[in-house]
């Protein structure tokens, strides 16, 4: 996307500044639902012991908030040397990239057998559920004796997919009522986008500035996912409400961390001062655990399947991503409508923010029924 900006910035007398909007597009080859889609797979298979492997996704989350909040900072700070240097920046980070990928170890899938509040599955239902989604392809030439059998092995591909990836929610009335929480959750977040233009105009701070703030957040995020939630979940398996139950102590950290986040962003909506949008926006990260509690229920005993791991987290990673779809143009237009209105009005998109956590919260605790 970044490569496209560019070309779209070098060659403006040949592509209309329009064009641009194609970059999104792009992600239909890969993109950032895919790469955490794969990374949470693999995470998950690195152990079988739920302290680790939730301390895992502890630590990949507090780097994906780091990254994502240092992100707006970064560019400032490098736009005002150049405009195009951020999206230079941004390619050269993710061509740095590509050789980590081969450091990954290679994981083998255990044959251990999950069960389910629906019983036990057997062996070749669970290989036909959990197989690749695409089919291997033919090798023979044969295949392309005509464009149109091309064209039906394509399309039965792709049909075949969608069943699969359908079959796996249906029936599973858990998994339906988590990705629900999952939507709901990244429609509500879609209000950290509006942050910087937020603070810009509440405090009639440049972005740069606005964005500077920012770190703050981006600090307590790693303090806590890093340091404090992983010995948080050390030292709660053997407590009295968790009963060793990952699954207990799952849910009830993810209906903490959703009310911090609620609380959190009621403050930011009625920041009047620097230092109270400060205070918020700490109290704001301190919810920034979520995804560590709601991730390893995925991999739980009342989520998974036998080796559905991959294709769940890729649903969980979909679900997402169609939540920050609606969430963004939702969050725009409250933003507009906040504008209008001034004064605490200007919190608007933060007040319906709280509301879409409330219902969330609401969703998760249906887990324990």
């Amino acid at each position: 996307m970044s490569a496209w900006a560019v070309v779209v910035g070098r060659y403006s007398h040949i592509l209309p500044t329009k064009a641009i909007i194609a970059g999104p597009f792009l992600n239909v080859l890969g993109g950032e639902c895919v790469f955490q889609s794969t990374i949470f797979t693999l995470t998950s298979a690195l152990t079988s012991e739920y302290v680790q492997r939730a301390s895992y996704f502890s630590y990949i989350s507090s780097t994906s908030y780091v990254v994502s909040f240092m992100g707006p900072t970064l560019a400032s700070f490098t736009m005002s040397t150049n405009l195009w240097l951020p999206f230079w920046l941004n390619m050269l980070l993710l061509t740095c990239a590509i050789p980590t990928i081969l450091l990954l170890p290679v994981t083998k899938r255990t044959p251990n057998i999950l069960s389910t509040p629906h019983g036990s599955i057997s062996n070749a239902h669970t290989e036909e559920e959990s197989g690749p989604l695409l089919e291997t392809t033919n090798p023979s030439p044969d295949r392309y004796t005509t464009a149109f059998e091309t064209h039906t092995s394509i399309v039965q591909s792709i049909t075949q997919s969608v069943r699969k990836l359908w079959r796996l929610v249906i029936g599973r009335r858990k998994f339906q009522v988590l990705l629900c929480s999952f939507f709901l959750t990244a429609l509500a977040s879609s209000d950290t986008k509006l942050l910087v233009q937020y603070i810009s105009k509440r405090y009639e701070w440049t972005f740069a500035e606005a964005g500077y703030m920012l770190s703050a957040k981006a600090l307590v995020n790693f303090t806590l996912l890093a340091i404090i939630i992983p010995r948080i979940i050390h030292t709660s398996m053997s407590t009295k409400t968790v009963h060793g139950s990952e699954v207990r102590l799952n849910i009830l950290g993810a209906e903490v961390s959703i009310i911090v986040s609620v609380l959190g962003v009621l403050c930011v909506a009625m920041a009047a001062k620097f230092w109270m949008m400060l205070t918020a926006l700490i109290i704001y990260a301190l919810g920034s655990a979520l995804p560590v509690f709601t991730m390893s229920l995925v991999k739980s005993p009342l989520i998974a399947l036998a080796h559905s791991d991959i294709q769940d987290f890729s649903i969980v990673m979909l679900t997402k991503t169609l939540g920050s779809l609606v969430g963004a143009p939702l969050m725009a237009v409250l933003w507009v409508q906040a504008i209008k209105i001034g004064g605490l009005g200007l919190g608007l998109p933060y007040f319906v923010s709280a509301c879409i956590y409330l219902m969330a919260a609401f969703v998760i605790s249906r887990l324990r029924s």
